[in-house]
């Protein structure tokens, strides 16, 4: 056996042993995650006061249905509180039409941005000044809620003590290059996050989901809110981090019954969008994304390319083994978090493709935010520099 061959099989080893231990451990992870489907509702005097807040910027499209549903909550005590960013079509019309029908709706009209603020926190911060609940729900202009989500999640929340909850929701997609993106964001984020070990006081891992937080009043302001925020692109992952700094207690919960949203609308819409996430989430940092790139080529391509090749040349050794396990089992997490989110498992098999399209868009994050020494988001240039000085 060649050099060559030594080392592959090395390499092809302990790729399959990080399958397989990990797959082992998100699964069971997983599982153990609570399920809001599962929590009984809250009677009426058991439902403190809860404050939605979301921002909206151009987004006539979405959010009358996801509106809807909002203000259609059965909760006792609630209010939405709806800013329109600077919007440019009817999104603060469609606003004022819900809020003169439904005294649960309040709306805020931002026509400016102050220095030192990207749009959605500011906003945000600017929505939280008008909130009266002791409970306060962050979410998204298109995101969509079951009538029941307030009293599940609140008895949740009360009776694990909890101080911040992140819900891992249902995305809803179209179309074969949206089921391929969406189904490998959803294992590379299991994996990356471990979100079951956001609950556990000595982990580091901490989880925030744009589409739906809950966080009581009173963290929010000690952690600082999204004035602490205020130059971080992925703000809402960020006041997650925030939560567990501050030795609060968070959890993450499973509510694909109850919570839903179609992030973007296409393949190219989800290229654009991750646009800005990407190279934010590695911190700006080129070494970072080497870091991503490499662990996308040994652990999701490496093992799919080696085991035809193998077979091919008649390598029937312990490299193909190594190989054929690594696939095997990235196949079936891969499925397991397909029928998890209601697509086919057959999408298991789009795994090396996914991971493929996942290094162009990472690269491709980066490369953007390079050349123009910035970020453009919903029509505004943020300069790297301060984006990198109001990093969290």
């Amino acid at each position: 056996m060649n050099i060559f061959n030594i080392l592959l099989t090395f390499v092809l080893g302990v790729i399959a042993v990080i399958w397989t231990v990990q797959s082992i451990r998100a699964a069971v992870g997983l599982m153990r995650l609570p399920r809001i489907e599962r929590v009984p509702p809250a009677a009426d005097e058991e439902c403190p006061r809860i404050s939605i807040i979301f921002a909206a910027r151009d987004e006539s499209e979405k959010l009358p249905a996801a509106l809807q549903t909002m203000l259609a909550l059965d909760y006792p005590e609630f209010e939405v509180i709806a800013i329109n960013d600077r919007s440019a079509d009817s999104t603060g019309r469609i606003m004022d039409e819900f809020a003169s029908r439904n005294p649960h709706l309040r709306v805020l009209h931002i026509t400016s941005l102050p220095p030192g603020w990207l749009g959605k926190p500011h906003a945000l911060d600017q929505g939280y000044q008008l909130a009266t609940g002791n409970w306060i729900v962050f979410t998204d202009a298109d995101v969509h809620f079951a009538p029941d989500t307030l009293r599940r999640v609140i008895t949740l929340a009360e009776e694990q003590r909890l101080d911040h909850l992140s819900l891992l929701i249902k995305w809803i997609t179209f179309g074969f290059w949206e089921r391929i993106v969406m189904s490998y964001f959803g294992l590379g984020f299991t994996f990356g996050q471990e979100s079951w070990r956001v609950s556990e006081s000595r982990s580091s891992r901490y989880v925030g989901i744009g589409a739906f937080q809950l966080i009581r009043r009173e963290v929010y302001e000690a952690v600082g809110g999204h004035r602490r925020l205020a130059m971080e692109i992925i703000e809402d992952m960020k006041l997650g981090k925030l939560v567990k700094l501050g030795g609060f207690r968070s959890q993450v919960a499973l509510a694909s019954q109850h919570v839903e949203v179609r992030w973007q609308a296409g393949f190219r819409n989800l290229v654009r969008g991750t646009e800005k996430n990407f190279f934010a989430a590695a911190g700006f940092k080129l070494w970072m994304v080497g870091i991503q790139l490499t662990g996308l080529l040994l652990m999701s391509i490496l093992p799919w390319i080696a085991l035809p090749w193998l077979a091919l040349t008649k390598t029937h050794n312990a490299a193909f083994v190594f190989a054929a396990v690594a696939v095997g089992v990235a196949f079936l997490f891969h499925a397991f978090i397909c029928i998890g989110n209601r697509v086919s498992p057959i999408y298991g098999l789009t795994h090396p493709i996914g991971a493929f399209v996942f290094a162009w868009m990472i690269v491709r994050s980066a490369a953007i935010t390079l050349w123009r020494g910035g970020v453009v988001w919903r029509d505004t240039f943020y300069p790297l520099a301060e984006l990198r000085r109001g990093l969290v």
